[in-house]
């Protein structure tokens, strides 16, 4: 095991904003970074509750967000977080759990382990199965939900605007 899965504390508040850098330069989609795009600083990143409540209203939904370090350099390569109980929107487009690498870590397996090491978790706060959704041109996310045991639901057409390809696939994960 390579990585840890770690709650935001300030002591990694210079490294999640140049995370957050980097996936701005490389116009991702901040998957599973609880709004970290649009704050400025870290400590507005840090107040999730209030912050994503004004911004989702009645779709909101509690999250447990976890930074993943790297064990050897205690380098951030990516942040995921877990969404329970789901709204409708969430069961439909969204998912249980969301996670965004570092552009410059990926192609390491950390993706995988992020989501290995994020399921016991999700079982012990009585999940049986959690959801995962990606756009169906995501060939990693695909890739990494399969190795971690998910199966394909369905496709449902993005009518939001959340993929590229304009569907999404739907993944169960049981635990």
């Amino acid at each position: 095991m390579t990585l840890e899965l770690r709650r935001p504390t300030a002591a990694y508040a210079e490294q999640v904003m140049v995370l957050r850098a980097e996936l701005l330069r490389n116009h991702d989609a901040f998957d599973g970074c609880a709004g970290l795009e649009t704050c400025d600083t870290f400590k507005e990143w840090l107040n999730f509750e209030t912050r994503l409540k004004q911004k989702y209203k009645e779709q909101y939904v509690p999250s447990e967000v976890f930074l993943a370090v790297r064990k050897k350099d205690q380098k951030l390569v990516g942040i995921i977080d877990y969404r329970h109980p789901l709204s409708p929107f969430q069961l439909q487009y969204g998912g249980n759990i969301g996670y965004s690498v570092a552009p410059s870590e990926r192609r390491k397996g950390y993706a995988g382990e992020m989501l290995r090491l994020l399921l016991p978790i999700c079982r012990s706060c009585g999940e049986e199965k959690v959801l995962l959704c990606c756009d169906k041109d995501n060939i990693a996310s695909k890739r990494t939900i399969l190795k971690n045991g998910g199966v394909l639901e369905n496709e449902v057409r993005d009518d939001v605007g959340l993929t590229k390809s304009g569907v999404i696939e739907r993944f169960w994960i049981t635990l």
